[in-house]
């Protein structure tokens, strides 16, 4: 039932417009925070972000001639002061860009990798998987960071404006501070005891040995020595010299209050490892979906197969004409079946023989679609298909359940005055990172080595993301940019929240593109996360919602999660305009703007 979207999303362009004139940043020398708003019309382009600081960031540079390339990286620097406990130099992320005179998408991998003397059992102790919280905080969970290069790769391809320049604005934040929120208190507050065990970084996000207080202004002074430093010298200095040696330092010899009793077990991080560290330049993965094409992220990263998939499972069912419960429950079952195939087949493909391809076939996903039943749920772990070889409602094989994935994570994404989008998603694991701060110089390390299979997630089945020298651990980062049949932006959108992320941006899109919300309130409606697990999660507004009851009486089984997700989109409009959508409630809500609001 594949339906032309032409005319459904020109009325979203209206209805877009309508809903507000939208924000713009302010002034750079001004000092008072930036007001959150979560929909900004205009022109000139467009930033959505978590935060309005590192938005006004993005958008200072649009307005100094820069393009959405260097936009997003001002954004993500700022991001690395404001949000640390998500995104920073010490962590890595997936880039997608859109370049409007081509009209093509491409995609820089800057996934984090495992130092190259790992092997199958970094995480196993006397031949038992050391304990999940053990792995986090420790060395051991970091993995050489990917986020400086790929700023670098960003801006050497396709940005407009050296390095140095567009640190400047995450430069001046550090120093100068920024207004803390009850968000950045909380989050905080949920890492302090672990913090405690790091003396450095207590002495930075717990000043005078408190929480930091709302409305106070907090400064990383060592963050901006540090900008200051890449902004001289390259971000090579992150990967070979004295920051390098600061790095695996603190990986191999975890800097630990005596007095706190926690073993940080040490890293194996070399000077080499950060030295021959590069990023990846590939094609995006690509689903044709209601007559629109929809790029994301190839592996490394399981988010552009895993929605790729579930979009295709989707295709042939009208969910603009399905009741709420019949689109819950479609999108739901979509979404077990496609985690059942990314958990089996979604790895390093520098590793593992990655079949994106089949798993982006629709004749693959026609053969998984008919294991859906209207009036019947069905039972998880589902077993993974065969996409080489597809077989009709195969449900036969061996169930690999879906691995844990911490839920930091922050996603940016950028439009300049030319067209040009950018959908970047960046973290460093779990929030808070590994809770190491590197002595002296402002920043966390990931832990991001921990989003591997510590053991095989079934014993009978090939795990295509258990740990290996210099190789990449599997992400579910979906940063992702919809064209229309003529290949120009429709929307571009991402997610944090580890697995969740794959859910959400599924379900934005569908609402988006299939139910008629204006972006804004697809990303604020509440959401539902079904990973190949027993119980589909769902946010207080369906748990509390009468589609609870209705699809139990299906047979659905849930579980509550008060927040999943904190996506950010833009959206191309008519005649030059662009529209920036963030959430409204999640995290305290996100931060839209614009360079020059419509009137």
């Amino acid at each position: 039932m594949r339906r032309p979207v032409a005319r459904k999303l020109s009325v979203l362009a209206v209805t877009a417009a309508m809903v507000s004139v939208g924000a713009a940043a302010p002034p750079a020398a001004q000092s008072s925070p930036a007001e959150k708003v979560p929909v900004a019309v205009g022109y000139g382009g467009a930033v959505a972000s978590v935060d309005p600081d590192a938005t006004a960031a993005g958008i200072e540079v649009l307005r100094k001639g820069g393009n959405a390339v260097d936009a997003a990286v001002a954004t993500a620097a700022a991001l690395g002061v404001t949000e640390p406990y998500s995104a920073g130099i010490g962590g890595g992320g997936y880039f997608v860009y859109y370049d409007a005179k081509s009209r093509t998408v491409r995609t820089i991998d800057g996934r984090e990798t495992a130092p190259l003397t790992a092997d199958s059992d970094l995480f196993v102790e006397n031949g038992t998987a050391i304990p999940f919280a053990d792995a986090v905080s420790s060395g051991l969970s970091v993995g050489t960071p990917g986020t400086p290069a790929t700023w670098q790769k960003a801006l050497d391809k396709w940005g407009s404006k050296r390095l140095g320049t567009l640190l400047q604005p995450a430069e001046r934040l550090a120093r100068d501070g920024f207004t803390v929120d009850d968000t950045f208190r909380s989050q905080t507050a949920a890492n302090e005891t672990r913090f405690r065990y790091f003396p450095d970084t207590a002495k930075l996000f717990l000043p005078g040995g408190a929480l930091p207080v709302v409305g106070s202004t907090f400064k990383n002074p060592d963050l901006a020595r540090t900008y200051a430093e890449l902004a001289e010298k390259g971000v090579g200095a992150l990967y070979r010299g004295d920051l390098a040696e600061d790095i695996v330092d603190t990986v191999n010899h975890p800097p630990v209050d005596p007095g706190s009793g926690w073993k940080a077990r040490p890293g194996d991080l070399s000077a080499k490892d950060l030295a021959t560290y590069r990023t990846k330049s590939q094609a995006p993965t690509r689903t044709s979906y209601r007559g629109l094409d929809v790029y994301a992220m190839a592996p490394s990263s399981s988010g552009g197969t895993t929605v790729g998939e579930a979009l295709n499972i989707l295709e042939h069912t009208d969910l603009s004409k399905a009741s709420d419960v019949q689109y819950l429950h479609r999108y739901i079952e979509a979404s077990r079946i496609a985690f059942a195939d990314r958990g089996r087949w979604v790895g390093d493909p520098a590793f593992e023989d990655v079949p994106t391809k089949e798993l982006l076939s629709q004749r693959y996903a026609d053969s998984r679609e008919c294991l859906i039943k209207d009036d019947a749920v069905l039972t998880s772990p589902v077993a993974p298909g065969d996409p080489r070889n597809p077989a009709a409602c195969d449900a036969s094989g061996t169930a690999a359940p879906t691995t844990y994935e911490g839920d930091s994570t922050t996603h940016l994404t950028v439009a300049d005055k030319w067209g040009n989008v950018v959908s970047y998603t960046l973290t460093i694991e779990q929030t808070g990172g590994s809770g190491i701060t590197v002595p002296g110089r402002g920043f966390i390390l990931n832990n991001e080595l921990t989003d591997f299979s510590f053991t095989p997630a079934s014993p009978s089945v090939h795990d295509p993301n258990l740990p290996g020298p210099g190789k990449r651990p599997r992400s579910s980062m979906s940063p992702t940019i919809v064209l229309d049949r003529h290949g120009k932006p429709v929307v571009a959108l991402g997610s944090p929240g580890g697995a969740t992320i794959i859910t959400t941006v599924l379900q934005t899109l569908t609402g988006f593109l299939d139910r008629g919300l204006p972006l804004v309130d697809a990303i604020a409606a509440p959401r539902a996360s079904q990973r190949n697990q027993t119980t589909t999660e769902l946010e207080p507004g369906l748990w509390n919602s009468p589609l609870k009851a209705q699809l139990e009486a299906i047979g659905h089984g849930f579980r509550q999660n008060p927040e999943i997700g904190a996506a950010t989109g833009v959206q191309r409009l008519p005649n030059g305009k662009w529209l920036a959508a963030a959430e409204k409630v999640r995290r305290g809500g996100g931060s839209a703007m614009v360079v020059r609001p419509a009137s």
